[in-house]
């Protein structure tokens, strides 16, 4: 049997797990953003709780994943909920730093303007500093991203969704025949994934990015 009859027998498979990996991502990233981007406003303008935040962040980043993974069993049981721990922690740190640099790199003679024509501090901030900050913050989202795809294949060592599954059981089945196939639908999925992603991000930066600070 090839490899494309190999997979043309087990699609479904393939495809449930694609979408689970997805959603796992994605709700790594989600919660990231809600926590990552309040952070970095909040102390983008101050040096050492920033420095701390940033330092903390890329802490977390250097804990090898299966470790991490594994640390988390304890406190969460197996399944989703370490998996979205994790994957959490491990995208704030391209989310915190990209959103304080995007932040810090606002021209302040616009921002001076901006206070000269009676913004308060929240609309300066709504209106001025996040926009002109976007295109930054939205390329640590897509850092992230990518890192995420990769990490979330570890999740399957404590039974969480993904593709990581198939690349698990590959593994668990060297030697017998079709032990390989699994574990290259398993890479390949991620792959796909990864230039979906990284043309989707290519596309929202250009819809969502005004052409005068379009990088």
């Amino acid at each position: 049997m090839t490899f494309l009859e190999y997979v043309a027998g087990n699609w479904p498979e393939v495809v449930s797990a694609t979408l689970d990996h997805t959603l796992l991502v994605l709700t790594g990233l989600g919660l990231a953003v809600l926590i990552g981007v309040p952070i970095a406003v909040l102390t983008y303008r101050t040096e050492t709780p920033r420095i701390a935040v940033v330092s903390a962040c890329g802490l977390m980043l250097t804990i090898p994943s299966y470790a991490l993974f594994g640390l988390l069993i304890a406190p969460l049981g197996l399944g989703n909920a370490p998996s979205v721990v994790a994957l959490t922690m491990y995208a704030l740190l391209p989310v915190v730093r990209n959103a304080v640099v995007g932040l810090r790199e606002v021209d302040p003679a616009v921002l001076q303007s901006a206070r000269g024509m009676g913004m308060n501090r929240l609309r300066l901030l709504t209106s001025v500093e996040l926009p002109l900050a976007w295109p930054v913050i939205l390329t640590g989202l897509r850092v992230a991203t990518q890192l995420l795809l990769g990490i979330a294949a570890i999740a399957a060592a404590v039974n969480g969704p993904g593709l990581g599954n198939l690349i698990l059981d590959g593994l668990a089945k060297a030697g017998t025949p079709f032990a390989i196939y699994l574990t290259i639908e398993g890479i390949a999925g991620i792959v796909l994934l990864a230039v979906l992603f990284d043309v989707l991000f290519s596309v929202l930066n250009r819809v969502t990015t005004s052409r005068g600070i379009r990088a």
